[in-house]
């Protein structure tokens, strides 16, 4: 038996994720490793690496490395190299000004003497419409955002090609069937930008002395960096042992079978990490043989094995386990603008402390998406309960009160009921996440998930096609999801669609009717922003589990030694649907920007394409003359306010007396009054007082309907039309 060890691991979000807050992986496993009593310490060397990159000393680094190469630099490399001083000179500053420090540096960013200024400042023709004169501190943040970028440019240019703010090496990572380009590339010379990431990863080896190397690779441009991770730690740290998971493993190697990238790792779990990086540490500290693992693969003498005997079951999602934001460098993030609309730049502006409502996606049914994988096909839902504790520790941790619910679709009733705790515990706090846009999302329900802190959504508009759509099962119609976006706008919710075109047999005069109807949402402006990506036909989902189903040919239909997720397909009943991609990305960019609505469809593109079918009013019409109907018998009756005060009094007409109340309601934003009968005061006021939402339990639509029928109060369907309830409505009753 193997001596146990003093067991310590150290967490790895290799370069790079995202530069306004931490990918969630390394803190969702720090939580749970915690509740285990294991000790950890978790990096986010990303960040770390890019603090270094643009700072005095690593700027001075990448001038001194390109004065010293005889290559000719590009007219815009010789601009930079010029003014090498000036950019040494500010780069301190801007760095401090992105992670919130010095907002007054904003009116030194927006001089035209303080910034030097390369090809990215091409594109400012526009700034004063899209910040006006009111918005320094984004337009300073936006500059200064173009100011990084130039350099990174200048890195790309002169330095390492594989660099990117939120990706490394991605082009060799992406649809990698084999090892070979990315083993040759690693037995390359380091760049100075790995080298940077080799010395920062060398002090916390040095400081932390682990026994296990955890590396999670969410995308294909993490892996590269990790596996330089890997590499140097078993060079020079033989005693340490590399583990390597996270999103990219979980969708593309799960079915590896060439052994050299176990030259770089000893280890590669999937799906959940938790319990199979558990079992690992066991099997390290001498307390399980390997053949007892959890879906984790290793090598035995050459040969890739995949070991799943453990015994151990994943934790359950209801567990109150929450993600531990500690070791984090939670004030040196930072917030950039690299696109100016209000709903894109979410993704890079402000910190946002990561969570999830549910593992796995409550509609699982989508034929494009990788629904017989576990983190889609296994749905699990937390509570509001749970959800909201961990929203209190984390803001005790982070001092950070936004959250970023990074569901695959956060479940609406969830959603509701997540609203309402929030309220419940006056949880100062703002958050978005990701949704189906489905009937379920009404005004009321809107209004509520608003006043709880909710600011914007995004969802799958996919195809904007309904035969598509039903091909796709997504479960929508175009008209649905119109109305929506609509509700989520008109409550003050920013809206995002992603938008796919290319799925299989779309045709041409679909593509540009999708179009169309992408145009009209921007125009009723019920949509914020969008993205378009190319279909890309994967082989665990069911249009790559049944090709034929869906008129698709696969190219090269065996198993690849390396990366197997991506698969190379024609569909030969389809329109030529990369054709479309600049023309679809231009639309769409100036639609974000409120123009280009009055411009046919064809100036989008340098080629043919038909005139759409789709009538002119088709979201227009489908958004005409829609309310929320007749209430559910079970739908909850939810009061958002203070009870009303009230004072009685008669009132004489044509000498006749008639008992009535003023009842004066104290909203946030305003008093205001409203006069009913005496008689129905008492039961109003008790009304609201049990659908306040401070309650527990709120009664049902059919509950209150009956109440007032014992009360003998009158026809109650009168009441609910009358012009007090639509009063009521108003101030704060709403209908969930």
């Amino acid at each position: 038996m193997i001596q146990a060890l003093d067991t310590n691991i150290l967490l790895i979000s290799p370069p790079f994720t995202q530069l306004n807050t931490p990918y969630p992986a390394s803190p969702y496993l720090k939580g749970f490793l915690g509740s285990k009593n294991i000790k950890s310490f978790q990096v986010d060397l990303g960040l770390e690496v890019i603090l270094k990159i643009f700072s005095k000393g690593g700027l001075r680094e990448i001038f001194d490395l390109v004065d010293n190469i005889d290559d000719d630099l590009s007219e815009n490399g010789c601009r930079i190299i010029s003014l090498k001083e000036k950019y040494i000179h500010a780069i301190d500053h801007v760095i401090s000004f992105l992670q919130g420090n010095n907002d007054m540096l904003a009116h030194s960013i927006c001089s035209e003497t303080f910034l030097p200024k390369a090809s990215r400042f091409d594109q400012t023709d526009d700034l004063d419409w899209s910040f006006g004169n009111m918005g320094i501190r984004d337009r300073a943040r936006h500059l200064a955002t173009l100011f990084l970028e130039d350099i990174s440019d200048f890195i790309v240019e002169n330095i390492d090609p594989h660099f990117g703010f939120s990706r490394y090496a991605e082009r060799l990572s992406s649809s990698a069937f084999y090892f070979d380009s990315i083993y040759h590339e690693l037995n390359e010379d380091n760049s100075l930008i790995v080298q940077f990431q080799l010395d920062i990863l060398k002090r916390y080896l040095e400081n932390e002395q682990p026994s296990l190397l955890a590396l999670t690779v969410p995308f294909p441009g993490n892996l590269f960096a990790a596996l330089k991770c890997g590499e140097f730690a078993k060079k020079n740290y033989p005693n340490i042992k590399v583990c390597l998971g996270g999103g990219y493993a979980n969708t593309e190697l799960r079915s590896i079978s060439d052994p050299r990238i176990f030259e770089y790792v000893d280890f590669i779990t999937l799906d959940d990490g938790e319990i199979p990086l558990y079992n690992i540490i066991e099997y390290i500290e001498g307390k399980r043989s390997a053949d007892t693992l959890k879906r984790t693969f290793i090598t035995k003498n050459g040969e890739v094995i995949f070991i799943d005997n453990s015994e151990d079951k994943d934790i359950s999602f209801r567990q109150s386990i929450c993600p531990d934001y500690s070791n984090l460098k939670i004030d040196q993030y930072i917030s950039v603008i690299e696109v100016t609309n209000p709903m894109h730049r979410l993704w890079s502006d402000g910190f946002w402390n990561k969570l999830t409502m549910a593992h796995g996606c409550y509609w699982g049914r989508c034929t494009f998406c990788d629904t017989t994988l576990d983190y889609i096909s296994r749905f699990e839902p937390a509570t509001a309960s749970t959800i909201c504790d961990k929203m209190e520790k984390i803001m005790a941790v982070t001092g950070q009160s936004g959250f970023h619910f990074v569901d695959e679709a956060a479940p609406p009733a969830l959603m509701i009921a997540l609203a309402k705790e929030i309220i419940r515990r006056k949880l100062d706090v703002i958050w978005w996440t990701n949704v189906r846009f489905e009937t379920s999302f009404t005004k009321d329900v809107c209004i509520l998930l608003k006043r709880s802190g909710c600011i914007a959504v995004s969802g799958g508009l996919e195809v904007a096609s309904n035969r598509i759509l039903s091909l796709i099962n997504k479960g929508v119609s175009i008209e649905k999801v119109a109305l929506a976006c609509k509700n989520f706008t008109q409550a003050g919710i920013l809206t995002h669609a992603y938008l796919m075109y290319g799925f299989p047999t779309q045709t041409t005069q679909e593509t540009i009717d999708s179009l169309e109807v992408v145009r009209q949402l921007f125009e009723q402006q019920i949509v914020h922003s969008g993205f378009w990506h190319q279909f890309a036909l994967t082989v665990h989902s069911p249009v790559g589990k049944n090709p034929n189903r869906f008129q698709v040919q696969i190219k090269n239909p065996e198993t690849n030694p390396f990366a197997n997720n991506d698969l190379e397909h024609v569909d030969p009943t389809g329109a030529p649907h990369q054709k479309f991609s600049s023309g679809l990305k231009k639309s769409l960019f100036n639609f974000m920007h409120d123009v280009g609505f009055d411009l046919p469809l064809q100036d989008w593109f340098e080629f043919k394409v038909p005139n759409t079918s789709v009538p002119y009013n088709l979201i227009s019409k489908a958004l005409d003359g829609t309310s929320q109907g007749e209430p559910m018998p079970n739908s909850k009756l939810i009061w958002m306010e203070n009870t009303p005060d009230a004072r009685y009094y008669s009132r004489k007409k044509k000498g006749k007396s008639q008992e009535m109340c003023e009842l004066t309601f104290y909203l946030s934003s305003e008093t205001t009054r409203m006069n009913i009968k005496a008689s129905l005061a008492p039961w109003l006021i008790s009304l609201l007082e049990r659908c306040s939402i401070g309650n527990k339990t709120n009664p049902t639509f059919k509950e209150v309907q009956e109440d007032f029928s014992r009360n003998n109060l009158g026809d109650f369907s009168v009441f609910w039309q009358s012009f007090t309830l639509k009063q009521l409505k108003l101030f704060g009753l709403l209908n969930i």
